[in-house]
């Protein structure tokens, strides 16, 4: 018997009662295991037999576009088309990361080297742009990574990304509405922090209160809870005079080039522009989001390719022109950190320039937030779909088609966020979420190119297992290396070489079990184990606080997930399977 949409309750005639949205607790907490507190006490003694039945458990591509998405009570409208994707694409990444990230990276860790680093970062988000467009033509549905995940690596691993997803989303949204303000002020001639409220008792890091970057993500929640299709078109107009505007930064800018500024081209050297290329990686965030709208999308095998692959292409060199043209203009010490491009006109005597600048940078941040909104809702939807989080967030609105409870509590916690925390802080966290995602990602491809239940011979899939090993193991000695700061070359060439020849043993030793439907990934398994290799070598130059709070973020995601998540997700599983069986036979079988 087929389960029933959250958002509806079975009446005693069998028939189904709309709820509507209402904040009681069978919202937030409907499984048996949370009726009464005897009831849970037994699902925590069964904590354990609960985890294995979920780490080997794995979704099916159907079940994640049919079954789990009817739990919405509501279908989000498919009206999106490739053009509106690659707008999408680039309204969603290019934003705070270059109109701010660029001048604190340049002046710090790379100097003019920071057109290199952006090159960097874009070929690891070129290579996780591929992979993610294959799962999103075969499984288009608002879950994005986190249903690819559940497909091939089980709940476990997909809980732990979502919650990286999440994080992902949250400081992501909270950096660019912080950056939003510090160019509002430059805008108006005034300094970046002249708008914030200075908390004298709070720590440094967290003192600065910025109200006007709580109010702006207020206005991009109510824009996007209205209509996709509205915000597509808003975003299509704004991003527009956006790419206007970029033009002009070059083209101006090119005008008062000096090349003298970049003769000291490496100054910090190789370290360098791989720890800027780290951080710069938070300039690429964002292309993801439109996975998630692969539920909306027309033609989901024609248009997302399309549109990733594009906006990516477009993204990576407007990227790196801008960059050629701020070391152009400036020497690299002089350039600002918090609102380089508007000083760098001001430095050079076209004062009057900087006020197009800071009305571009600040168009770019806005369609920035409002696509991470959409992207951001549609992740807790489907997560909430399998009940990893309160089914409430799954709701999706009859008369609008977008999720609303889910869009307002992640703007929520963003403006919370926000409203504390410096862009510093928030941007290196933010490129270890989204690394370790992305890696995820690569891997669940090979995976799922490799291995099919039934079809693949224990001796193939062993291999495939010592392989995978190998390739996650060299990358993380190469970024370990990296991180620990010394220059010796025989580590690179011993862990370089481990990888190339797992990965050629991979090629030859072990038959792809399944070709991509409609469209796939080229050159596999090359291209995704180097997305896996890239993404971890990036990790290697952030910083050590970084991972202390990702770490933290993780204990508390482990937490909720052992007393809450395992226990909800674990019951509506039951509910909707169709009998019980053994754990392994599952894991082989993909249950």
């Amino acid at each position: 018997m087929g389960s029933i949409p959250v958002g509806d309750e079975a009446t005693a005639g069998g028939t189904v009662k709309r709820r509507g949205c209402t904040c009681s607790k069978e919202d937030f907490l409907p499984e048996p295991s949370f009726q009464s507190w005897s009831t849970y006490g037994r699902a925590v003694k069964d904590t354990m037999p609960r985890l294995w039945d979920r780490v080997t458990t794995r979704s099916m591509d159907q079940q994640e576009l049919t079954e789990v998405k009817a739990r919405s009570g509501h279908e989000m409208k498919r009206n999106l088309s490739w053009w509106d994707l690659i707008w999408f694409g680039i309204g969603a990444v290019i934003g705070a990361g270059i109109f701010v990230l660029t001048g604190q990276e340049a002046q710090t860790e790379a100097g003019p080297a920071v057109i290199l680093s952006y090159v960097v970062s874009g070929v690891s988000a070129m290579l996780s742009v591929f992979c993610y467009t294959e799962f999103a033509v075969e499984i288009p549905v608002a879950g994005g990574s986190f249903a690819y995940l559940r497909v091939e690596m089980g709940d476990f691993v997909a809980f732990i990304a979502a919650g990286n997803i999440l994080l992902e989303y949250v400081i992501g949204g909270a950096a660019v509405a912080r950056s939003w303000t510090s160019y509002f002020a430059t805008l108006l001639n005034h300094q970046p922090n002249d708008f914030r409220i200075h908390a004298t008792a709070l720590k440094e890091d967290y003192s600065w209160l910025d109200p006007i970057a709580v109010v702006v993500l207020a206005a991009v929640c109510v824009v996007a809870v209205l209509s996709t299709k509205g915000t597509s078109r808003f975003n299509y107009i704004a991003s527009i005079i956006h790419v206007v505007v970029i033009l002009f930064i070059i083209v101006a800018g090119l005008t008062k080039a000096d090349t003298k500024n970049l003769s000291n081209f490496t100054p910090f050297g190789t370290r360098g522009i791989f720890s800027a290329s780290a951080v710069l990686f938070f300039a690429y965030v964002g292309f993801d989001a439109v996975s998630t709208m692969a539920e909306e999308t027309k033609n989901p095998a024609r248009d997302i390719p399309i549109g990733l692959v594009g906006a990516m292409i477009i993204t990576t060199a407007a990227y790196c022109l801008l960059a050629l043209t701020l070391c152009l203009m400036v020497p690299y010490q002089k350039i600002d950190p918090d609102a380089p491009f508007s000083v760098a006109f001001t430095t050079v005597g076209m004062d009057w320039a900087k006020y197009i600048v800071a009305f571009g940078a600040l168009k770019g941040m806005t369609t920035v937030l409002l696509v991470s909104a959409v992207g951001q809702a549609r992740y807790l939807t489907h997560i909430a779909r399998t009940h990893m989080a309160p089914p409430w967030f799954a709701n999706v609105h009859g008369r609008t088609g977008t999720p609303i409870n889910a869009t307002a509590v992640m703007l929520f916690s963003t403006a919370v966020i926000a409203f504390f925390t410096k862009l510093g802080i928030l941007s290196n966290l933010l490129s270890i979420s989204t690394l370790f995602i992305f890696m995820l990602v690569a891997l669940a491809l090979l995976v799922r190119r490799y291995y099919v239940s039934g079809e693949t011979s224990p001796a193939h899939r062993n291999k495939l297992v010592t392989f995978l090993l190998l390739i996650l193991l060299s990358s993380v000695a190469m970024a370990a290396y990296w991180g620990s700061g010394k220059d010796a070359w025989w580590p690179y060439l011993v862990t370089g070489g481990v990888w190339l020849l797992s990965t050629l043993g991979l090629h030859l030793s072990v038959p792809q079990a399944r070709a991509p439907k409609l469209w796939g990934v080229p050159m596999v398994p090359w291209l995704p184990s180097a997305s896996i290799a890239i993404n971890i070598f990036l990790l290697g130059s952030i910083d050590r606080m970084s991972f202390v709070r990702f770490g933290i973020w993780t204990a508390f995601l482990l937490v909720y997930y052992f007393f809450i998540g395992l226990h909800s997700s674990y019951d509506t599983a039951k509910a909707s399977a169709p009998a019980a069986v053994d754990p392994v036979k599952k894991l082989e079988e993909g249950n």
